[in-house]
């Protein structure tokens, strides 16, 4: 991931501002360790950290346009770059890397605020456009990639994540009642738009914003839609079966190490085996990457959503599709020390110890990789969880997640 930052002023002059945006680029340097950058007018500072994926030499940013009239900062991955760029050339536009990023601002130039209904990927970007003096900002159509927006009198501040808005000195920390509202009613699953903290709105997936000294519209670009399902079992099995390779391939491109979580589930195993066949074709070997806890075989408990312990599944994934596998095991001291480091990357709160897990278990990850596949979110997608279909969470008169709160018992709130 990479971390953007930004702060408009359509009536001062920015253009000594470099402390100020530094010390908002400084607050998202764990977002992107490899390189900063900086760009600054009259009407705009924006900044940039970078974790590189693609194209280390062409990929620096702020980038801007040729006649200087546009700047981006971004950050996030097309997985279909290559086929927009090809189209942009062949209406004329010319290239001077090979980034996704320089693809994202031609897109924008040859196509405004359409450009996202082109893109296949994860993405949060702002565009400062100097002629119009308008700044587009766009998110991807799940959400992925987290942005942020706060318009504060002349001025306007944005930021992959809170902290890097609230870095700026005009900007309080302060959280009203819709904020307390949004922690102790929904915890870590916020209402889309609203960021806790009051002042500080949220892009919502499938939207773009754009921001100009008189006005602040937000559009919808995508939503996602519900149709029937007609096709037989073969033809379903064999149309997953061609977006999940799809997607795996698109996912691999980098030019930096990737690999693969694998929790032993269904999610996981099967991109693993897409993944490690991808790799086989290179002759590499893939490395996967799994979570264990001290004791966990002598103390693990069935529960409702967790049958078995992951590791045997794991290992059996691993021998059968032959990947390099890393299993990383924590004891109560690192989950304890590190319990708040997810809420302070966050500046949101999160699910506990889960996202802990995964914070430690991420950092292993990177000593060995950059990019990693992962199988989160197909519980979704694939009614993986059991509120999905079993009667007790369906007539449940709550979320159907806070069933088992308290035993087996249902919980009003």
């Amino acid at each position: 991931m990479c971390g953007i930052t930004g702060w408009i002023n359509w009536s001062g002059d920015l253009s000594m501002e470099q402390d100020t945006l530094k010390k908002m680029a400084d607050s998202i340097a764990h977002r992107g360790p490899d390189e900063e950058g900086f760009w600054l007018s009259e009407q705009a500072a924006l900044a940039h950290r970078r974790l590189i994926v693609i194209d280390p030499r062409g990929g620096k940013q702020p980038m801007t346009s040729s006649d200087q009239q546009l700047v981006l900062t971004y950050n996030g991955e097309l997985y279909n770059y290559r086929e927009i760029k090809q189209e942009l050339q062949q209406k004329g536009h010319t290239f001077t890397s090979n980034s996704d990023t320089e693809v994202v601002l031609h897109a924008y130039m040859e196509w405004k605020e359409e450009c996202v209904k082109h893109f296949n990927g994860i993405f949060a970007f702002a565009i400062w456009d100097q002629k119009e003096q308008q700044l587009f900002l766009g998110r991807d159509h799940l959400g992925v990639k987290p942005l942020f927006y706060s318009k504060q009198g002349d001025s306007l501040f944005y930021g992959s994540e809170i902290k890097a808005i609230l870095a700026h000195p005009s900007v309080q920390p302060q959280v009203d009642r819709k904020g307390l509202a949004e922690i102790f009613g929904m915890g870590p699953m916020r209402t889309p738009g609203q960021a806790i903290f009051k002042g500080i709105d949220e892009v919502r997936p499938g939207h773009y914003v754009i921001a100009t000294a008189d006005s602040i519209e937000e559009h919808r670009y995508w939503q996602l839609e519900s149709k029937s399902h007609t096709d037989d079992v073969d033809t379903t099995t064999e149309t997953i079966r061609t977006l999940l390779t799809d997607t795996v391939q698109r996912q691999l491109i980098s030019d930096m190490p990737v690999v693969s979580m694998l929790s032993g589930g269904l999610d996981s195993s099967g991109l693993t085996s897409l993944a490690a066949k991808e790799f086989k074709q290179s002759d590499k070997t893939l490395g996967t990457y799994s979570i264990d806890f001290d004791q966990n075989e002598d103390h693990f408990q069935k529960d409702f959503l967790r049958h078995d312990m992951d590791e045997p599944w794991v290992k059996r994934v691993s021998d059968h599709v032959g990947t390099d596998h890393h299993s990383v095991t924590f004891g109560a001291d690192q989950l304890l020390s590190n319990l708040l480091e997810p809420m302070r990357g966050r500046d949101l709160p999160g699910v506990g110890e889960i996202e802990t897990s995964l914070y430690l278990l991420f950092t292993e990850m990177k000593k060995d990789a950059t990019v990693a596949l992962s199988g989160e979110s197909a519980d979704e997608v694939f009614s993986g969880y059991p509120w999905f279909h079993q009667e007790k969470y369906l007539d449940a008169k709550v979320y159907p997640w806070l069933v088992n709160l308290k035993g087996n018992r249902i919980c009003a709130i």
